[in-house]
């Protein structure tokens, strides 16, 4: 019980840590710079409306104006309809219950919008999501309640460590031609597990794939709805359109990121509305949306009998729309019943359309970026757990350092990889990069297990051209500069673009008698301030504009999940302290070096780097297959 005690309390730290940090964006902040940080849309625009469950009204609304301005408005999180005009008092709360490009819908607590939304002047605006904390929070308390009944409790004592997993002695022997070897064993694995099975997937080793064969294996062997839940809708959207393709029928739980015909049509919305009972519950809400109006043409002062009337039609439209929400259960229960397989994230594993099933079999994607509370909310549901992901990469973002510390930033797919190596399986073979870039992360990381594929193992850019460079700008007089919160390099930024725009010439050279497209090109720092010095960098070299999005300038967070042909990091850090700040969270530097296809260049300060072990191996590496370069060699560019 301890355990989840401590996991409670961690949480709570970390809820009034992202509150706080909600409240010092919104509190004082006007129209525009909610706007600006991605917490409101203004100007809106309302596009239509209709009755919904419980009586209230669903509005479907367009940004009309500042579209391309990011935001982090998405399904199922808590919103308001607000008045500019008077934003304390003209505002009615709801849930956003669709999102797709520059419309939404949001469900308003009401049955009817207020008179101040004829006036203009509307907007959307972000509230804090109580919703996810408190699912969280009932998760693990119900955890910690159910861990020492026998039955109900054995795959909690699993995951805490108390018991040990089960395995069926079955000699599976999966052959399945699209897979290697060790993808072949995590399918076993899986298929054997009692309760627990890991899959510990490196960058590139093709975790997804291994993933959709073993659930389809699962499902053609147990016949048993499976429950698949990733911490992001990205992922979510990626599994949902893989098992589609293998052939399962899938029922996507929420709302696509990514929004394409193909995943919308897995949605409950969609297979609701095609759905032969759909047209009578058109009819039903008509006829209510037609009885209140009626019921709003009576004026402010009136009789008793006008009163009485008013009443008998807001009467019978509540009597229709009760009708309503009985034959939309039935479709829901329906749909969700003839599904194979469930998907949603983690939080979307108890939306109120799925929260009381229960699974043989629930699978967590990307376990390694996902809060533990946020895991206990799907686990809850299961008879047994498959976990995937690479704790070896970037962990869950957590606003609290404090309950970071303490340990919330551990995920429990990184606890139950320790305490239960017997239900892992790493997967050994790659099929992003040279082995030259492999070779590093491989030994840091993964005990050296890690090998290329053939069709990767020794691809580089062009014929003749290096995987692999480490340029040190020790001696340069490269130093960093602190800018507001963030490290700054001009120097390295500089040297940076001047050595791309090189590496541009002579791949252009090299590949202009080729059929072939530019490679992919990413610049990449841990420091957004060095990222942005490098974005309005670009605009001094015409031959790297040229290439338009060929090239592509971010944070390493922003690139874990993806890949570019060739890869260009700026350490920045370059101090006679050998401070390297959070360089030292290596995990997060094995995300950036492992985005990179074909070629990987890495320029930073040997003095300063080389006083931290990770890096002083990698500089070692590097040396060892003559990787290693000095920025003088460059002083001509």
């Amino acid at each position: 019980m301890t355990y989840f005690k401590n996991l409670s309390d961690l949480l709570k730290v970390e809820r009034e840590e992202d509150r706080q940090s909600y409240l010092r964006l919104t509190e004082t902040s006007s129209v525009s710079d909610r706007r600006a940080g991605g917490l409101t849309w203004y100007p809106i625009a309302i596009r239509g409306q209709e009755m919904s469950r419980g009586d209230y009204l669903t509005v479907e609304v367009e940004r009309t104006t500042h579209q391309d301005v990011p935001h982090q408005l998405r399904f199922g999180v808590p919103a308001a309809l607000f008045s500019n005009h008077d934003p304390k008092t003209d505002r009615v709360e709801g849930v956003i219950s669709h999102l797709s490009g520059n419309r939404l819908k949001i469900t308003l607590r009401t049955d009817e919008l207020p008179e101040w939304s004829r006036q203009g002047k509307l907007g959307i605006d972000l509230l804090f999501d109580d919703n996810s904390y408190d699912e969280m929070q009932n998760a693990v308390k119900a955890a910690g309640e159910l861990l020492e009944k026998e039955k109900e409790g054995r795959l909690i004592r699993i995951l805490t460590g108390q018991d040990a997993p089960a395995f069926d002695l079955q000699n599976n022997n999966t052959n399945i031609p699209a897979l290697n070897s060790s993808q072949w064993s995590a399918v076993d694995k899986i298929l054997a597990a009692r309760d627990l099975a890991i899959v510990h997937g490196p960058p590139g080793t093709g975790k997804t794939t291994t993933l959709v064969q073993a659930i389809k294996k699962l499902w053609e062997r147990d016949r048993k709805q499976i429950l698949v839940v990733a911490p992001s809708n990205t992922a979510v959207d990626l599994l949902s359109e893989k098992l589609t393709d293998a052939g399962l029928n899938v029922l996507r739980v929420g709302n696509p990121v990514r929004v394409s015909e193909r995943l919308m049509s897995l949605t409950l919305d969609s297979r609701m509305a095609d759905h032969q009972m759909n047209k009578d519950i058109k009819k039903l809400k008509k006829q209510a949306s037609e009885f209140k109006n009626m019921a709003h043409k009576y004026k402010r002062n009136f009789g008793k009998s006008e009163r009485d009337q008013r009443k008998a039609l807001f009467d019978e439209a509540h009597r229709i729309m009760k009708d309503v929400g009985q034959m939309e259960q039935h479709i829901i229960d329906d749909v969700v019943s003839r599904s194979q397989v469930i998907t949603a994230t983690l939080v979307g594993a108890n939306h109120y359309t799925v929260r009381n099933l229960r699974y043989n079999t629930v699978v967590i994607d990307e376990a390694g970026q996902a809060l533990e509370p946020a895991c206990w909310i799907p686990i809850l549901k299961a008879e047994k757990v498959i976990l995937a992901g690479d704790h070896f990469q970037l962990p869950p973002t957590i606003k609290s350092p404090e309950a970071a510390r303490a340990g919330l930033s551990t995920t429990l797919l990184e606890k139950c990889a320790i305490l239960h190596t017997e239900a892992v399986t790493l997967l050994e073979e790659q099929y992003r990069m040279n082995e030259a870039i492999m070779g590093f992360s491989s030994r840091e990381f993964y005990g050296n297990r890690l090998k290329a594929h053939a069709s990767v193992a020794t691809r580089t850019l062009f014929p003749g051209d290096a995987p692999l460079a480490f340029i040190d700008t020790a001696g340069c007089g490269y130093d960093e500069q602190l800018q507001g919160t963030s490290s700054v390099n001009p120097d390295e930024a500089a040297f940076l673009l001047r050595h791309l725009s090189g590496q541009v010439r002579d791949a252009d050279h090299a590949l202009k008698n080729k059929d072939g497209e530019f490679p992919s090109v990413a610049v990449i720092s841990p420091y957004k301030e060095q990222v942005n010095l490098l974005r309005s960098g670009l605009a001094n070299f015409p031959e790297l504009t040229a290439k338009g999005d060929h090239i592509s300038v971010n944070t390493i967070d922003s690139f874990q999940g993806q890949e570019r042909d060739v890869v260009y990091i700026s350490m920045v850090r370059s101090n006679s302290e050998g401070e390297i700040g959070f360089l030292s969270d290596i995990r997060r530097m094995n995300v950036a070096m492992t985005r990179a296809r074909k070629k990987l260049v890495v320029i930073g300060d040997s003095a300063t780097l080389g006083r931290f072990p990770f890096y002083s191996d990698f500089i070692t590496y590097a040396e060892g297959i003559d990787a290693y370069h000095s920025a003088w060699e460059f002083a001509d560019l």
